[in-house]
């Protein structure tokens, strides 16, 4: 007896991807109800003080979602203190202040504090060029932040993050979390996929220089092996541009999609092409 198992637009799909390499899971981890109602509700019980926040991060040319991080490290009290030392709303540590010029008895000043915060995170964003990385090194460091990058061998974060403190793993996801909630996750999502593009050449698929991607949405019927084949380029290039997509696939049932922009007009030509070879083709026969 023959068992065959096709994909559904609503049902899991299975189909083999040996080639594939795990990407860790890059999304909200928590979008429940309770989540987001609890971060809009400290936002709205703070209002001064993130419109203070947001005006000073528009004012550097920094997203507002930036105003997270806060909201996440201290839920905006000026006066709380961290089991570490950190202290005040963006829960300075003594020494990270002090490399700015900001005293110690300072960290409780929201005004100088947020000035701070918005250079220092002005500077993490030129050392790294996403603010995915940004918030992991906020959080425990640069040095800590290259010692990952070398022992993963790679400089993104979906990649090295497997050799950071399990505290920042966690703040990550907290600030993925709080985006989610302020419908800000997809501009974080999409500002990290398109850093990662923005120095890309693989000699194996001839690829060029690309420095924006675009998106699209598919769903589980899709293989990403498939797609590589059909484009012509490498898997490993397709789980880079989109960290922890077989996981979304398989627990949501579809996905955001980003190529790079050259390659999206080819895909979507496909695309119909492309599904089916999918389905076609990731049919598993079970003996009986």
């Amino acid at each position: 007896m023959k068992i065959y198992f096709s994909k559904i637009l609503f049902a899991t799909v299975f189909f083999v991807s040996v080639e594939m390499t795990p990407a860790q899971f890059l999304s909200a981890s928590d979008t429940s109800e309770s989540s987001v109602r609890k971060y809009k509700n400290i936002i709205n019980a703070n209002k001064d003080i993130v419109q203070f926040i947001e005006n000073s991060l528009a004012k550097k040319g920094l997203p507002k979602h930036l105003r997270n991080l806060p909201l996440i490290e201290s839920h905006f009290d000026r006066n709380i203190t961290s089991h570490a030392g950190a202290v005040g709303v963006w829960q300075f540590m003594t020494a990270h202040a002090n490399q700015y010029g900001l005293t110690e008895d300072r960290r409780t000043d929201i005004y100088r504090s947020t000035k701070v915060a918005v250079v220092s995170l002005g500077n993490l964003y030129k050392k790294y060029g996403n603010w995915v990385t940004v918030i992991a090194a906020y959080n425990c460091g640069e040095g800590n932040i290259a010692k990952a990058m070398q022992s993963a061998n790679s400089s993104q974060y979906h990649i090295f993050s497997k050799y950071l403190p399990a505290e920042t793993v966690n703040h990550v996801k907290k600030y993925l979390n709080a985006c989610y909630a302020t419908g800000e996750l997809n501009s974080v999502l999409t500002n990290y996929n398109s850093s990662r593009m923005k120095k890309v050449f693989d000699a194996r698929s001839g690829l060029k220089e690309t420095s924006s991607l675009s998106e699209t949405d598919i769903n589980a019927g899709f293989s990403l092996k498939i797609i590589a084949e059909e484009l012509k380029v490498n898997i490993n290039d397709i789980l880079t541009w989109n960290p922890g997509i077989e996981e979304e696939l398989q627990t949501n049932g579809e996905s955001i999609f980003y190529l790079p922009t050259d390659l999206m007009p080819d895909f979507l030509l496909r695309k119909n092409t492309i599904l089916s070879r999918s389905i076609k083709e990731g049919r598993v026969t079970v003996p009986k």
